[in-house]
């Protein structure tokens, strides 16, 4: 059994930081990119996964916007599992994503391995990093997790091997997430075991996707047993298309499209799930799972202008094809939710390892004689009732505890399970131990009001993130009239719903102390009630408390700027900082104020000094079209700089 070693080590890589969460509380609903506007037109089943379960808010969880894209060498910590076959890496602190599978036969990267880390725009929380496997669950949308530390600790395997367990508690769905890999000696596929629990005394939606970022190639093809899939692209519809021609391509292949898009792969009831990207040789990543992981799914960026800027935007400009995603899931599409029945467990077992197979097979012109074979060389890889005997085996020691701690996630789950003993029900989650020896300060003030109080706080100090689940919130409506308790139970009723139960709280937190917190909880909700005028003054007095907090300032500026309150705006950045001048969400409004006042010259020199939104969101095209509407304005046509074209429409 020494074939198989998991030990600690560390990766150096040109990495940004990721900064401090926003103090402000996400109070808008959350946009995701995939919002279906033909649900009406999907089948019966599909309609209602699809209008199930959506997140209307990240809370508790803060978002994460505070990174930049200033790069030098940074010690990331990793956990490294390995045979003789594989070399699997690992990033506990960053949602335990699986970073590298080295095939060490070939010293072949089966995964698209980032040759830097750069957070960018494209998750729930805002921040998120491009390659590897990201462990997604919550909702539609990359997970609140995907940079968070998980709890990782060693465990006896099924075979005496040993097991690289990682649990975190998932904190919009209160869920636990466990995901334990293993490499039995000799083994050329790494096993990955995912369970997700539902602890709580009702149903919860559930969302998984297993995200594989693969290396692609012109000759790169995605093979899956599949001749229906769903369409999702930028006109936001769902549509049954055929597989693999598609708009005059073979959709197979990720480097023909021209625009970004997704396709749901539609595979027939009783077929072995499983997906490949396998090169112009007939060789690369073959994923497999048992029955419950259905889904599959291929992403493209498009080999558009704007697809390969989004591409140099995530992988720091580095030479390379770029990458194509695999992806597997509990749902058809990433669209819908499952319910997850209370106090209920589901998991299923996951494989990912080298599949060769003849490159007249992979790239056949009939593509239904390509994946049966291509399925035959899967099932002579790994037959499928081996890999049913692998999770039965891993089933015997899921609940097994934990042994050498490897790593820390938070203390979240352990307060929680606090929480749950003062109610009278405390879950039994074996093999996943939230112990109290994780509860840091950010708990301090929580386990106060088990105790029927919010502590005294700094008014001047930024709020964490208000639990809003529903015991959290009885807590909070008997916590007293202090302003911190007054403001949480706003945000609580305004999660819940209650606009008008959360204005008076909020008014109640500004009457006990002055504060940009409640202030700008009364601008939200003054643009929520289409008060437009009270937006700019409630605005307007919380920068004034706050006026180096560039995500107020920011948050301010785009929702007068909206609200067509250029004049507000104008007067709000005219006494900002310089710093917070400089940044470049606010020189982005900048040039927004000076188009709408006229000044189109003024606008094209801060567009020509440089405009760089660290966090830009995918599918954006802000910059571009602001640069398109200044040439307009000057009756000029100089065209759109690369740096500023992210536009992946095609």
């Amino acid at each position: 059994m020494a074939d198989t070693r998991l030990h600690a080590d560390e990766l150096v890589l040109p990495a940004a930081g990721l900064g401090g969460e926003n103090p402000l509380a996400p109070l808008r609903r959350v946009r995701e990119l995939h919002e279906v506007e033909n649900a009406a037109e999907l089948p019966p089943d599909m309609r209602e996964r699809v209008a199930y379960g959506r997140l209307p808010t990240t809370l508790p969880c803060l978002t994460q916007d505070g990174y930049d894209r200033e790069r030098s060498p940074r010690a990331l910590s990793v956990l490294v599992l390995e045979n003789d076959q594989l070399r699997a890496t690992v990033l506990p602190g960053l949602g335990g994503r699986l970073y590298s599978l080295l095939h060490k036969g070939s010293g072949r990267e089966l995964l698209f391995r980032n040759p830097v880390w750069q957070p960018a725009n494209l998750a729930l929380r805002n921040a998120w990093f491009a390659g590897g496997v990201e462990w997604n669950l919550g909702s539609t949308g990359h997970t609140t997790l995907t940079c968070e530390p998980l709890h990782a600790a060693r465990v006896t395997g099924p075979d005496g091997t040993p097991v690289l367990r990682l649990w975190e508690w998932e904190r919009t769905r209160d869920l636990v997430q466990q995901v334990d890999m293993w490499l039995p000696a000799g083994s050329p596929f790494l096993y990955v075991g995912v369970r997700i629990r539902n602890p709580n005394p009702f149903e919860v939606p559930a969302y998984w996707w297993s995200n594989v970022a693969v290396p692609q190639t012109p000759g790169t093809r995605v093979v899956v047993p599949a001749e229906r899939a769903w369409h999702y692209g930028h006109a936001r519809r769902l549509e049954r298309v055929d597989v693999p021609q598609h708009g005059g391509i073979d959709l197979s292949y990720p480097m023909r499209h021209r625009a970004s898009a997704d396709y749901f792969f539609d595979l027939p009831h009783g077929r072995r799930p499983w997906i490949t990207a396998l090169d112009e040789s007939g060789t690369g990543l073959l994923h497999t799972s048992t029955g419950r992981l259905r889904g599959r799914k291929l992403f493209v960026w498009g080999e558009s202008r704007g697809g390969r800027r989004w591409q140099d935007w995530l992988a720091g400009g580095e030479p390379g094809g770029g990458y194509a995603e695999i992806q597997a899931g509990l749902a058809p599409t990433q669209m819908e939710h499952l319910r997850l029945p209370a106090r209920t467990d589901w998991d299923w077992l996951e494989a990912y390892g080298l599949l060769e197979v003849r490159a007249g097979t992979a790239h056949g012109d009939d593509w239904t004689r390509a994946y049966e074979c291509v399925d035959a060389a899967v099932e002579k890889a790994l037959p499928a009732a081996a890999l049913d005997d692998r999770r039965a085996a891993w089933r015997r020691v899921a609940d097994d505890e934990p042994g050498e701690r490897l790593a820390t996630g938070s203390g979240w789950g352990a307060l929680e399970l606090r929480r749950a003993a003062r109610a009278g029900g405390r879950p039994a989650l074996p093999g996943a131990p939230f112990g109290d020896a994780t509860l840091t300060a950010r708990q301090r003030p929580w386990l106060a009001l088990l105790d029927g109080a919010l502590p005294p706080a700094d008014p001047g100090e930024p709020p964490d993130g208000t639990l809003v689940g529903p015991d959290w919130c009885e807590l909070l409506e008997a916590a007293g009239e202090d302003w911190l308790p007054a403001y949480h139970r706003g945000v609580a009723r305004w999660c819940r719903g209650d606009r008008a139960g959360a204005v008076a709280a909020w008014q109640r937190s500004l009457a006990a102390a002055r504060t940009p917190w409640a202030s700008r909880s009364l601008a939200v909700a003054a643009d929520a009630d289409g008060r437009a005028q009270d937006v700019a003054a409630f605005y307007r007095e919380a920068v004034s408390m706050a006026p180096r907090l560039h995500v107020l300032a920011v948050e301010a500026l785009e929702t007068l700027l909206r609200l067509d309150l250029v004049a507000d705006a104008a007067a709000l950045l005219a006494e900002l900082p310089a710093e917070v001048r400089a940044a470049g969400r606010v020189r982005r409004a900048e040039v927004r104020i000076r188009l709408a006042t006229g000044d189109a010259s003024g606008a094209e020199a801060v567009l020509d000094e440089g405009v760089e939104l660290a966090d830009l969101r995918e599918g954006a095209a802000d910059v571009a079209e602001e640069w398109e509407a200044v040439q307009r304005a000057l009756g000029t046509d100089r065209p759109v700089p690369a740096a500023y074209d992210f536009r992946t429409k095609g």
